[in-house]
């Protein structure tokens, strides 16, 4: 078999990407996380970094090129470099996010009482931009500020902002991610700044978190990069999660639950990639499998929640 694209190739891998945060550290906040690596498994770095590289070739045949990372999700940078070490002829077909301002110090534990710490600091970006691109051997094509929320003082920091359009400069496309009940508002705030070095947003949009979809569509618009993550929403939608609600929509379309959420999230035309966190060859199958729902968006937009609910609930799961 050639270093190529395999015969299978979904017709939605284009559109799909595959994130790193739950396969580069031993615990996260997904439901059923033991179901998908299995009771007692091996979750020491080796036995995670096999993990990966499994998932990595399997997404390769498939036909994704789209993958994400980021320095707090423990060691998926250097899995993804260890990767693309072993097959250097896939670099130049992907396409590699990564982001800076959160660090992981869960220290490789399952207990950890803190995983990851935010700090959007000139300081933290010069020595995670270095440490992505020694973990990764190359330099991203995207690089994000981590979590970017109205909180963050980056919007203000004028030496941080100039060392990003520096690294723009460079051929990088910088932007950054969101989350929180305030997503829409920032992501309108940096578009309204045409000094910003911001070309590119990855944000929270799934069945159950909708509200960003039109400062989303303004990203597109204005001709920015957009990634779409946790449309699974940590697991609430798949069979896994307790969405009564969704999972009857999902039988009335005639697929999974888990189909419906990725379908959803792709038939919107801004949305250029959607972010699968699949963390087995079988749930990557699946993903790719998605299509886009028969049913009415009003229908779908029914299941949106309150947004400082939906954001309250993610806080409070724990990590397994």
């Amino acid at each position: 078999m050639t270093d190529s694209s395999a015969d299978d190739t979904s017709p939605l891998a284009s559109r799909l990407g595959l994130g790193l945060a739950a396969i580069g550290r031993p615990a996260y906040i997904t439901v059923g996380r033991d179901d998908d690596l299995g009771q007692g498994a091996d979750r020491s770095i080796e036995g995670m970094r096999e993990r990966a590289h499994a998932l990595l070739d399997a997404a390769w045949w498939l036909g994704v090129r789209y993958i994400d990372a980021a320095r707090s999700y423990g060691h998926a940078e250097e899995f993804l470099g260890s990767w693309l070490a072993a097959h250097p002829g896939r670099r130049d077909e992907l396409t590699i996010g990564s982001k800076w301002g959160y660090e992981y110090v869960g220290d490789w534990r399952m207990d950890a009482e803190v995983h990851e710490r935010k700090e959007h600091s000139l300081a933290l970006l010069e020595r995670q931009w270095a440490e992505t691109v020694e973990a990764l051997g190359t330099e991203p094509d995207v690089y994000l500020v981590h979590s970017l929320t109205p909180d963050s003082p980056a919007l203000g920091d004028d030496a941080l902002l100039t060392r990003l359009a520096e690294i723009a400069e460079g051929g990088v496309r910088v932007g950054f991610s969101t989350s929180g009940p305030a997503q829409g508002d920032v992501l309108r705030t940096a578009l309204a700044r045409p000094d910003l070095p911001f070309s590119a947003v990855q944000t929270t949009w799934n069945l159950l978190e909708q509200s960003a979809g039109d400062a989303l569509a303004a990203a597109n618009d204005a001709r920015w990069l957009v990634v779409v993550k946790e449309t699974l929403a940590n697991g609430r939608l798949t069979p896994r999660g307790d969405e009564p609600a969704a999972a009857a929509l999902a039988a009335e379309d005639g697929q999974p639950l888990d189909g419906l959420a990725i379908g959803a999230a792709v038939s919107h035309a801004w949305a250029d990639i959607v972010l699968t966190g699949a963390v087995t060859r079988k749930q990557l199958r699946e993903n790719l499998g998605a299509r886009v729902p028969a049913l009415p968006e009003e229908r779908l937009a029914e299941l949106a929640e309150d947004p400082a609910e939906y954001w309250a609930e993610r806080s409070a799961r724990s990590w397994t």
